[in-house]
């Protein structure tokens, strides 16, 4: 016999000794008479003794099940109580969301919304980690991420906020000392900044707009970061050429510091997402993270305009 005690049982025998009957429990608690009938026989055999006198007519309770009944009717409105209590905490808003962000989008676009969050949800904490590897959601515990990526079919789910355009920039300066790349192969005569980030050989795949023509160009400068932070200073200056994703190059294009080359080309659009392990782990503090971001980052600075 299993040491845990048969708490269907015992709810069940608590709703037909407060009803009166087996069919009445079984329409409360939405189960059939059936199912009702085989957990009391159950907790009989279980427990060794009768709890109901039955005939066809009418239905009691034995003395045996009148010193039960008490009993599991005070369990059966506690866990009854205790589910309440769940599920009214689970459609609050509260607690911590471990979240996870690109390094230099969530420094740049995300932290600067956390004071907003934190007042329109003061039960919420957050447990913000930044950096450019893809963290495992499952494996590391995170109960969301925000991603900016081109995704692939995994367990994961994914809200789209918003497409993420990439574009090959350089200052006025440098364009104006070096000219103006026509195709991407030229790019072979520039100083190209790239990120060790992405692995051992960085490559800039293009497909013309207008005839779909196809490129692959592997950049090659005096320098190689693993942030964006690193590169920008050295392209400001008029150093050399890099290719940004569009939340960093937006604000530089905005005030010219920067422009767009090679715009009859296009690079892979990915898109940034809000991802968390499962629909079921959207707690009512991970909806409301979600709701707050996508709401605030749909249309945001970050987003450049056309080219």
């Amino acid at each position: 016999m299993s040491k845990l005690p048969d708490f269907e049982g015992l709810a069940m025998f608590a709703k037909v000794a407060e009803e009166g009957s087996f069919a009445a429990a079984a329409a409360a608690m939405g189960v059939s008479v059936a199912t009702v009938s085989r957990a009391v026989a159950r907790l009989e055999e279980r427990l060794g003794g009768r709890l109901f006198n039955r005939t066809s007519r009418r239905l009691s309770l034995t003395d045996y099940g009148h010193s039960l009944a008490e009993r599991a009717e005070t369990m059966f409105a506690v866990a009854s109580e205790a589910e309440d209590f769940a599920r009214e905490a689970s459609s609050r808003p509260r607690g911590l969301v471990k979240l996870a962000a690109p390094l230099s989008f969530g420094s740049r676009w995300v932290a600067p919304l956390l004071p907003e969050f934190f007042q329109l949800y003061p039960d919420i904490s957050v447990e913000l980690h930044l950096g450019d590897s893809h963290a495992d959601l499952i494996g590391e515990g995170f109960d969301a991420a925000l991603r900016i990526a081109i995704m692939e079919d995994s367990s994961l789910v994914a809200r789209l906020i918003a497409p993420v355009r990439r574009f090959v920039v350089a200052s006025p300066a440098y364009l104006s000392r070096y000219g103006y790349p026509r195709h991407p192969h030229e790019l072979g005569a520039h100083q190209c900044l790239s990120y060790t980030s992405r692995g051992k050989q960085d490559v800039w795949r293009f497909a013309n707009i207008k005839t779909g023509e196809e490129c692959a160009v592997t950049p090659t400068g005096m320098l190689r970061g693993t942030s964006l932070e690193a590169l920008l200073p050295v392209v400001l200056a008029g150093i050399a050429v890099t290719e940004l994703p569009e939340f960093a190059a937006a604000p530089f294009l905005r005030e010219s510091q920067l422009e767009a080359i090679l715009t009859d080309w296009r690079l892979p659009e990915g898109g940034l997402y809000f991802v968390t392990p499962s629909n079921k782990a959207r707690t009512a503090k991970v909806r409301a993270l979600a709701d707050f971001f996508i709401s605030k980052l749909t249309d945001a600075e970050w987003r450049a305009e056309s080219t």
